[in-house]
This record gives structure tokens, C-alpha cells and sequence, in this order.
């Protein structure tokens, strides 16, 4: 394994985000609704007098997008639903008898509540509102809340936005943002009810809320830049490696792209036309910050070599762009998601395939999966038993507890013998 080129070396500066957070998440407890207004003002330069976008504002938000993005957002809503309605018809109930008289299962249940949370900032971004909350809705979450933080330009969540929340089938809407409205989402105010889980990507500030209120609420997943890595060979077209690169790179500066491959003539035209693209681009000076701080290039000698060097980054995004494509699939288990094959860019992913694009970084595909219907869905065992059942079953209960010492235990099952 040759680098090619590295990432530059970065500081994180993770102490004082967290008593930041810390300090938001005091405040919104404390005065909950005003701290909210506040805040708002405060970091997105917008003065509001309510939280809750009325079905009026959302009416007026069609008004001020334009048909095709509307079509598209609807053919974009109708494809996530189609996946994600296959994804929850894989969970099943389950119910059979281990032992006679002794039944054993489990109920599929639905959390009662969750708040999206749609990311601002650099882009509005209509189609995570898409990715958060249609999953939800097909799993059968009775109450969806949304929210995004609001736009200068419009003094409210960017119309595109709004217009995808209400496509999406969000209950409620709210305009808020940032750490704070995580608080909200997990303490409740007087205008934004309390949720039970809290979905959606962020920047640091809502990584980290979401992670100090991780076990008080469910969150998905604590999500960090973007990342791209991208297996090619000889065959592969630099052009297209070094457009998906950059494609993940414009996100923001600190996004990560990396390129493994088994041939240097490769390696050597992707990073010229890398370049040659940005300089194209409206945000290549965005995305060539990125790929000057966290790109890798990365030059191996096989492409088994590559699949354990991508299962050791563990991407968000992982391309796959050769001629061995079926083979390598059986080599890969962590990513989250791959795509597979030229004409397979993470755009696709990202927009209008229908799998979802909120996916664990940082390496948490390792562990975890994105995003899908059945992040929404409980797995709750059950059991249920007649006399004989029970009388089958005390004897070796009451051992195990008194093993264990916990002789109100030991007592339970013997009371159950001979029923």
C-alpha cells in the first residue's frame, strides 16, 4: 500500500463543542420556547415570532418552487416509499411453540413518535427531509415531526424544503435548527412536544446534542462529514472517479473522498482531472478544500487489498468502479451503502434510487446500518405459558436463580411446579 496523497493533519475541536451544546441544551430546559426564539436569532440571523409553520406557509412554499421540482420531488418520495415499503415487509411476527405449553415470539411496534431534523447551511437540502421522514411513515409512526432551520433569503425554511416535508407526510413542522432544536425534540417546550426518537444528519453542534441525549431519546445515528471511497482499476474512466470524488467533496470542507486503486496510470489521471472538473464547478473551490485537506489517494497491489483497506475506513459511500465488481462484493461487509458499477454514482443514492442516504460515517458501518423503515420498528419479545409449560420449565428456573442467589427468583418458579 502507497499513499499517493494523504489527508492534511486536523485538529478537532471537540471540548468546546460539547460545553457549547452543553450551554443550549441548559438554556432550552430552562426557557424552552424564548430560548428557542432567541437562539434562532442569535445563529441564523432570523427573527421569529412562532416555531410551528402554519399549512399556509407550507400552501405559499409551492407557490415559490417550480413544477419540475416538484415532480421530481414526488417521483424522488414515491421511490424511497417503494424501498423502504420492501425493507419493513422483510420484519415479520413471530410466534411458535419452543416446548410444550411454552409459546414464544415477538410484536413488531412502531415508536409512537419521531422528530426529523433537516439539515441548512451551505444548501438547502429537500431530499433528507425525504430520507428522514418517509421511513417513518411506513413504518407506522403515529406522529412525524420535521423541522430545518430557516434561510435568510426567505425568513423561514427554504420553500423547497417545506414543500419536500409535506410530500414526506410530516405531521408537524417546525422552523428551528441547530443544537437547540435537538433540546426541543428531547425535552419538549410548550410549542414542540417531546418526540421518542430523533432522525437526520447535522453538523457538530447536532451530532453532539444528539449524542448527550442518546439513551433519553432513540436517536439513528451521530453522523459526521461526508465521506466517499471509491475502489477502481486500469478500466475504470478517471473522468467519472474524479466527478464522484467531487461530487462527495462539495458537501462541505470537511468532507472526505478516497480513491483505491491498483493502477498508477489511474491514480495519476484521476488526480489530474480532478482539477480539471473543479474548475468547472460553482463549488469547486468548496470541494477542492476538502479534497486538499482529507482527500487520500491510495495505490495498492491487488484489488483484495483494496476491499481489506476498505473494510478498514469502513465509508459511508463505497464505489465500486471495475471489472471484478462481482467478485469484490463477497470481500466487502462495511459501508453504508454500495454502489456498484459506472453507472451507479452515490448522486443516484443520494437523490432519486431509493435506498436512503442517512448513513453511518466515521466508520460506524462497522457496527451499524443507516437509516430504513425499521429503525422506526421495536422488536418486542413476549411469551406465553400454560401449567405444564410452566411445571416443564420451574425446575431448571429455580436452579439458575439459586445459582445466582436470588432466592425471590428461585421462589417464583417454584411456585409454578407441578400447576
Amino acid at each position: 500500500m502507497i499513499f499517493i496523497k494523504k489527508a492534511a493533519e486536523t485538529s478537532a475541536k471537540t471540548d468546546s463543542v460539547r460545553e457549547d451544546v452543553a450551554k443550549i441544551i441548559a438554556d432550552v430546559r430552562r426557557r424552552g420556547d424564548q430560548a428557542l426564539l432567541e437562539l434562532t436569532g442569535r445563529y441564523d440571523g432570523v427573527a421569529l415570532s412562532d416555531l410551528r409553520v402554519s399549512p399556509a406557509e407550507v400552501k405559499k412554499a409551492y407557490s415559490r418552487v417550480d413544477e419540475k421540482t416538484i415532480e421530481y420531488l414526488q417521483l424522488a418520495a414515491d421511490r424511497i416509499k417503494s424501498f423502504a415499503e420492501k425493507q419493513i415487509d422483510c420484519l415479520l411476527p413471530l410466534e411458535y411453540e419452543s416446548s410444550p405449553g411454552v409459546v414464544l415470539g415477538h410484536r413488531l411496534i412502531p415508536v409512537s413518535s419521531c422528530g426529523a431534523y433537516v439539515p441548512g447551511g451551505r444548501y438547502p437540502l429537500p431530499s433528507s427531509a425525504l430520507m428522514s421522514i418517509i421511513p417513518a411513515r411506513v413504518a407506522g409512526v403515529k406522529r412525524v415531526a420535521a423541522c430545518s432551520p430557516p434561510a435568510k433569503a426567505f425568513a423561514g425554511i427554504h420553500p423547497a424544503v417545506l414543500v419536500a416535508m409535506e410530500i414526506a407526510g410530516a405531521d408537524e413542522i417546525y422552523c428551528m435548527g441547530g443544537a437547540q432544536a435537538v433540546a426541543a425534540y428531547a425535552c419538549g417546550t410548550v410549542s414542540v412536544p417531546q418526540v421518542d426518537m430523533i432522525v437526520g444528519p447535522g453538523n457538530a453542534y447536532v451530532t453532539e446534542a444528539k449524542r448527550q441525549f442518546s439513551g433519553m431519546v432513540g436517536i439513528d445515528i451521530l453522523a459526521g462529514p461526508s465521506e466517499v471511497l471509491i475502489i477502481a482499476d486500469k478500466d475504470a474512466d478517471p473522468a467519472l472517479v474524479a466527478s464522484d470524488l467531487l461530487a462527495q467533496c462539495e458537501h462541505d470542507p470537511t468532507a472526505r473522498g478516497i480513491l483505491v486503486t491498483d493502477s498508477s496510470k489511474l491514480a495519476e489521471q484521476a488526480l489530474e482531472s480532478i482539477y480539471i472538473e473543479a474548475g468547472s464547478l460553482e463549488t469547486g473551490q468548496v470541494a477542492l478544500k476538502a479534497w486538499e485537506d482529507n482527500g487520500q489517494v491510495i495505490l495498492v497491489d491487488s484489488l483484495t487489498e483494496a476491499a481489506a483497506i476498505s473494510d478498514r475506513f469502513a465509508p459511508e459511500h463505497l464505489v465500486l468502479q471495475t471489472m471484478k465488481n462481482d467478485e469484490l462484493i463477497n470481500k466487502l461487509h462495511n459501508y453504508g451503502s454500495l454502489f456498484i458499477g459506472e453507472n451507479a454514482p452515490v448522486a443516484f443514492g443520494d437523490y432519486i434510487s431509493g435506498t436512503n442516504h442517512i448513513l453511518p460515517t466515521m466508520g460506524c458501518s462497522r457496527f451499524s446500518s443507516g437509516v430504513w423503515a425499521g429503525v422506526f420498528v421495536k422488536v418486542a419479545s413476549f411469551q406465553r405459558l400454560t401449567g405444564e409449560g410452566a411445571a416443564g420449565l420451574a425446575e431448571a428456573c429455580s436452579h439458575l436463580a439459586g445459582i445466582e442467589g436470588l432466592q425471590a427468583h428461585q421462589r417464583s418458579a417454584d411456585k409454578r411446579r407441578g400447576r
